[in-house]
């Protein structure tokens, strides 16, 4: 009988990792109807990850209305994954998806909403909190959660400067006199992808500042404007976080939430997957499924599929992606333990559809993928 582990993470802007794990399901059942299927949907920190967390915890979900990353209210929400512990999903308050593609400026973005939540989640009296980064829609270094937790950044006159990342061009000195004293109460850890560093050629404006709306001209901007910042975290905490590994997570949050904060940055693999016991799963299957909305060049980058992909050749199993998209670069994942990519279109679909039938799409490459391996391994017995 054969085994499967289907460990996805979820389609950005489209279908929670759970929704895409019962997906590829449904179309290993229509080709193996009596395979075992294990089903390990799974979180990198983004969005979604708090509803998640809170059902697989046992947790809860708390709304909040804070501060968008346009500056409007939006609902957000934190979970409290037990008495003790809250994590804030940093998407919720301040992720792409929240932003209006009309409006898409990462130099006029803030995370004030992030702070906002943070500080709804010590309401909570936890002694632990975890920041989930990923699927941002800013770049000001998490600047504006610090200004909604009290800390003020000034400019060279002394006066508090704006909102968003290009604004930090002009930060010469933080005042921390009113920062929140109850976050020096509790551990903070910021669960972030290791690749990602807030300054450099690999900066976090340079990687990721295009895809939030950055035109070029931005770009080189914001990459200044976080050179700027790097070293006033260094001049106040003694770290160097220009290049450090996570610093530069969603938009620099985690190199502004450890720097002043004094947060942990813990790779987010760490964080989850260890949790989530994923390699006693791979270890059972005969065939491993993963699955993101994009496959292409940064999915080598600390990306779930290449995780799974790396972890599942541990124990020598295949691995077979599923995705949205086939970008370019896609073919480097192969050199990371993914043995095979599929992509769930079979032509030009409009973008509403495809995000409206995904459940379907899934199913159905998952099922057509299923018939053409059970083909080969039919002609390999004759």
């Amino acid at each position: 009988m054969l085994r499967f582990a289907v460990a996805p993470s979820g389609f950005k802007e489209c279908l929670a990792a759970d929704g895409v794990a019962a997906a590829i399901r449904t179309g290993i059942r229509r080709v193996v109807p009596g395979a075992i299927v294990d089903t390990i949907p799974l979180i990198d920190g983004g969005e979604g990850s708090a509803r998640l967390l809170a059902r697989s915890t046992g947790g809860e979900l708390v709304p909040t209305t804070v501060t968008g990353p346009v500056g409007e209210p939006v609902q957000a929400h934190y979970a409290l994954l037990d008495e003790h512990t809250a994590f804030v999903e940093m998407a919720a308050a301040a992720g792409l998806s929240l932003v209006p593609p009309g409006q898409r400026d990462p130099g006029a973005t803030t995370s004030r909403g992030v702070g906002e939540l943070i500080s709804a989640a010590l309401d909570a009296d936890v002694e632990k909190i975890i920041v989930g980064c990923g699927d941002s829609g800013i770049c000001d270094g998490g600047a504006g959660a610090l200004r909604a937790l009290g800390v003020r950044v000034l400019d060279v006159d002394g006066a508090e400067i704006g909102e968003g990342g290009a604004e930090l061009l002009r930060a010469r000195h933080l005042d921390v006199s009113g920062l929140d004293p109850r976050t020096s109460k509790v551990d903070i850890v910021v669960a972030v992808n290791p690749e990602n560093v807030l300054c450099g050629p690999n900066g976090v404006a340079r990687r990721y500042g295009p895809q939030k709306g950055a035109s070029p001209e931005q770009v080189e901007q914001l990459a200044a404007a976080m050179q700027i910042w790097a070293d006033l975290l260094r001049k106040h905490s003694g770290v160097r976080y220009a290049e450090l590994s996570g610093s530069g997570a969603s938009g620099g949050l985690g190199a502004g939430l450890a720097g002043v904060l004094g947060a942990k940055l813990e790779s987010r693999f760490d964080v989850f997957l260890e949790s989530a016991d994923l390699d006693r799963w791979l270890e059972k299957a005969d065939l491993v499924i993963t699955a993101e909305g994009a496959i292409d060049a940064s999915t080598a980058l600390g990306k779930i599929p290449t995780e799974v992909a790396r972890r599942a050749k541990r124990h020598s199993r295949p691995v077979i992606a599923l995705c949205g998209t086939i970008g370019p670069g896609a073919d480097i994942s192969y050199d990371h333990g993914i043995d095979a990519i599929t992509g769930i279109l079979t032509g030009p679909v409009p973008l509403e559809d495809a995000i409206n039938s995904a459940p379907e799409l899934i199913a159905d490459a998952t099922a057509r993928t299923l018939r053409m391996l059970l083909l080969g391994r039919t002609l390999r017995a004759a």
